[in-house]
């Protein structure tokens, strides 16, 4: 059996900002390394869970430079060392890239993002964890079918289809707003278990029974609530409360500034942070934009459609040509978090979300600190991961923590050692 007295180990593959990571250090597992190729995301990943001081961090080996990597010149560089982890890792983490799968954009069955499903499959090969962890939009689970409507391909039947050659694999969707997040969006999640290791599972125990099974306990422990709207998770940062003054790290912008926390989610999201919390420069509306905003947030509360799509005749009142516009329903959870700054509106305030309030709806503690750009355009889009981006790609910390403690339950009670096996 695994020693009980030492923490299970994990991997994060395609790590972004490290939501996943952040999630599971904090349930306790102890973090090998983390595999992201973006710079803005790595900075920040970099900056809150692996330089000296990060409140949760990396046991980074002295072998992987501490850099951005893409799976393959990792593989390329280190393969070595990586075929020496078998045995070692308890958990590979972390899923690839979802924007080709996101029914939010444009779904493309060539989108070359989608091709990572392949090399994190090869990673799975090569390190052989023990368990394996892998979140993605709900898009991914559509069929993609061709222009001739001849050939049709699954991505997430695919990676559950090669995964069960060697893991017993369990996947569903998770809707974040059962969980204490203070968000609607469902999420995509596969969980393989070595067979090799492993007992067949069924019934209750399965993992996705586990998550349930500890759920409320999980929160309460917290002061948590599996229900969290979104002013009780970002009414503090409101400016008619806060006031603003110029913003640290952008020269010309201004910034909410902080006060006093107001419900046990912002208390939670504060993590005992006593400082001026970072990432909540505001947006430079004009004039003209505040007020089609104003009356936005006013018709959409009159004709009852927080939380939802401005309908066409609303759009072509106000001169939008985006179909994604909402205004946030402040009894309600966030319908989702995106990475356009202007898919959300205030619920209550002519303005977009700050990427504070973003990740507060995320469920990323304050103290966490964003690197990069904030945002990105054009063709940039593809290959840039700023702030705002972070933030929506990020699996949320507090699914992840409660997966983490989740699965931990496993490397203790599951895990059969050879001896026993006999």
């Amino acid at each position: 059996m695994r020693d009980e007295k030492k923490p299970p180990v994990f991997v994060d593959a395609f790590a972004g900002c490290g939501g996943l990571s952040l999630g599971l250090l904090r349930a306790g597992w102890r973090g090998l390394f983390a595999i992201e190729k973006d710079g803005f995301a790595f900075a920040t990943l970099q900056e809150n869970l692996i330089n000296d001081g990060s409140r949760y961090k990396f046991d980074w080996p002295e072998w992987l430079e501490k850099k951005p990597w893409t799976i393959e010149a990792l593989e390329a560089a280190h393969r070595k060392q990586l075929t020496k982890l078998r045995g070692a890792v308890d958990l590979l983490a972390g899923g690839p890239p979802c924007q080709g799968f996101s029914s939010a954009g444009r779904r493309r069955h060539a989108d070359p993002r989608n091709q990572l499903v392949e090399r994190y499959l090869e990673f799975v090969d090569l390190v052989q964890p023990r368990m394996v962890l892998i979140e993605n939009v709900r898009g991914i689970t559509y069929d993609f079918v061709s222009g001739d409507r001849k050939s049709r391909r699954n991505f997430a039947e695919e990676l559950v289809g090669r995964l069960s050659k060697r893991y017993h694999v369990y996947a569903d969707v998770v809707r974040c707003s059962m969980f204490g997040v203070p968000q609607q969006r469902p999420r995509f999640f596969i969980v393989g278990m070595l067979k090799s290791e492993f007992r067949k599972l069924g019934g209750d125990v399965t993992p996705f029974g586990r998550l349930h099974e500890i759920k409320e306990r999980f929160l309460a422990d917290r002061g948590l609530k599996a229900r969290v709207t979104s002013k009780q998770a970002i009414s503090d940062l409101e400016l008619n409360r806060t006031g603003k003054g110029p913003c640290p790290d952008s020269k010309g912008y201004e910034a909410l500034l902080t006060i006093a926390a107001r419900t046990d989610y912002q208390i939670y999201m504060r993590d005992q942070y006593s400082g001026q919390i970072s990432d909540t420069r505001l947006a430079k509306h004009r004039d003209h934009i505040v007020e089609r905003f104003e009356k936005i947030i006013d018709e959409c509360k009159a004709a009852k459609r927080l939380n939802v799509q401005l309908n066409r005749e609303m759009r072509d009142r106000h001169g939008l040509k985006k179909m994604a516009t909402r205004v946030l329903d402040p009894t309600k959870p966030s319908p989702t978090i995106t990475s356009m700054p202007d898919d959300l509106l205030h619920y209550s305030e002519p303005r977009t979300l700050t990427v504070r309030e973003n990740a507060r709806l995320q469920t990323f503690p304050d103290w966490f600190v964003f690197k990069g750009k904030y945002t990105t355009g054009g063709d940039l889009r593809a290959r840039e991961v700023p702030r705002f981006t972070q933030v929506a790609n990020a699996v949320p910390p507090l699914l992840a923590e409660m997966w983490g403690e989740s699965l931990m339950s496993y490397c203790v009670r599951k895990v059969v050692g050879k001896q026993e096996a006999a």
